[in-house]
């Protein structure tokens, strides 16, 4: 189950990256699951951004897992630029534990909102082997009907050639379902203030770059 003190630790490990310190301890206990943190940025009032969401959908200890995908959904995602220190204050991060993996029948067997779907297929020409995912409310935010969804989640996964029925026939499709838990920055800020003796952190200079993570 996700839950708000995953998320405080998602913001606790960039805010220490910053700082070049060491990252309070988690108040959250430690279990094995899949899992992903997703960063958004909201500017003026409007929707979300995303600014980046990486995630494993291999079983990790939760606590480890946080760590290092809280800094490397916002500083080694490819299709964004590092996250800034100074994109602290409009930052919303939300942490997914996944859970309740299933095969399913055929491509069309999950439902929109409640499951989120892993596609595996090998490209009818080159036999070259494909793979990705949509969390739970991706397709539910986009508005996609299933077939949307997964012509979409097929481009995502690299191929370029026509989507015809013969290759979505040809997709192994893994369904499973998530909580999730979401927070903005400035709820962090008072959960900080409310849990540590009123102290609020402050960030030291720029961001740095991205670094490696073992």
């Amino acid at each position: 189950m996700a839950k708000r003190e995953m998320a405080v630790y998602c913001f606790d490990t960039l805010v220490s990256h910053y700082n070049n310190d060491d990252t309070p301890p988690p108040a959250f206990d430690d279990a094995n699951h899949p899992l992903f943190v997703t960063w958004k940025k909201i500017v003026n009032g409007g929707e979300p951004r995303l600014r980046g969401c990486i995630g494993t959908l291999e079983a990790r200890r939760l606590i480890s897992g946080f760590k290092d995908y809280a800094l490397t959904s916002a500083l080694r995602d490819r299709r964004f630029p590092p996250i800034q220190s100074k994109e602290l204050p409009f930052l919303q991060c939300t942490v997914s534990v996944l859970t309740d993996y299933e095969t399913a029948e055929d491509y069309l067997d999950w439902e929109v909102g409640k499951h989120g779907i892993i596609i595996e297929f090998t490209e009818p020409v080159t036999n070259i082997k494909r793979n990705a995912t949509y969390l739970p409310e991706v397709p539910a935010h986009e508005g996609w009907t299933k077939m949307e969804a997964i012509n979409s989640l097929v481009r995502k996964a690299g191929y370029n050639g026509e989507i015809t029925e013969s290759v979505r026939r040809r997709i192994h499709l893994t369904r499973y379902q998530s909580t999730l838990f979401s927070m903005h920055y400035s709820e962090y800020l008072s959960y900080v203030k409310a849990t540590r003796g009123g102290v609020a952190p402050a960030i030291n200079g720029t961001s740095k770059p991205a670094m490696a993570l073992s």
